[in-house]
């Protein structure tokens, strides 16, 4: 695999060496680059955790995915660059009823510099820098979204604070709401893989929905069953798109050519 064409998909120039401003542009330059979509679970394409798999997806057909592909192969690409990262298992919560799902249903990053941050590149509506662990901390995307960090009997979770036009959100909460909880076990890319084949073939919001969305630096757009969602400075408009319209606006909004929708 190929670190500079990895950096020429994102568009960033590679950190002279690996500090906390560069990690911040490559998660940035990442969010805005690459989508997280699930088109090929919509179209029953079965998905690949081998990373040569991934980056042939992500890099070289200039795909998107979820958080087991981009955070999977991001990691790669921050070792490559001389980052210290350990792979997090996420578990999510249901917005409504405060049940726990899958133990595995997210990766996420952990890496080392003067101290440890969160790093996430694959849950669609997310922090956009690298977020301290710190309890009670809180990393704040102006005019997007809260999020916050808390701590109970050893376990951490991510609390979000977004306004009911989050495009993915499915089931609106009103206040906070629990994205996920992880502690620091560390895990290997492969210990996924049956966590993937679950959202794959089983998880309703994966596989009842086709979804592709990305991050712009003032806002995001959206495609959603039949929607197309573009929020910027604050502003969101909203409407309806018909089937024949998906391609080219796979290819105009999120260049995506090759999803064969």
């Amino acid at each position: 695999m190929d670190a500079g064409a990895y950096l020429d998909r994102i568009g960033a120039a590679p950190p002279l060496s690996p500090t906390l401003d560069g990690l911040a542009e490559l998660a940035i330059a990442h969010l805005c680059s690459v989508p997280f979509e699930n088109l090929d679970i919509a179209a029953g394409r079965p998905l690949s955790l081998a990373p040569e798999a991934i980056f042939d997806k992500l890099v070289t057909r200039r795909r998107g995915g979820f958080c087991y592909e981009l955070n999977g192969l991001f990691a790669w690409l921050l070792r490559e660059l001389g980052y210290a990262v350990t792979l997090l298992a996420g578990q999510t919560v249901d917005p409504t009823t405060g049940v726990p799902g899958h133990p595995r249903a997210h990766l996420v990053l952990l890496v080392e510099l003067d101290g440890r941050w969160l790093v996430d590149v694959g849950w669609g509506e997310v922090y956009r820098g690298p977020f301290a662990l710190r309890p009670g901390n809180e990393h704040v995307d102006s005019g997007i979204a809260r999020y916050r960090l808390e701590q109970t009997d050893g376990r951490w979770q991510v609390a979000e604070l977004h306004d009911d036009s989050l495009e993915t959100n499915l089931k609106p909460v009103a206040g906070w709401r629990t994205a996920y909880r992880f502690d620091l076990t560390r895990y290997e890319l492969q210990d996924f893989a049956e966590a993937c084949r679950w959202q794959e073939t089983e998880s309703p919001f994966f596989t009842g929905h086709r979804f592709c969305t990305l991050a712009t630096p003032t806002g995001r757009r959206t495609l959603m069953d039949g929607r197309l969602i573009v929020r910027e400075h604050g502003t969101r408009t909203e409407h309806a798109v018909g089937g024949e319209e998906v391609p080219a606006l796979l290819d105009q909004l999120f260049g995506v050519r090759d999803a064969l929708i």
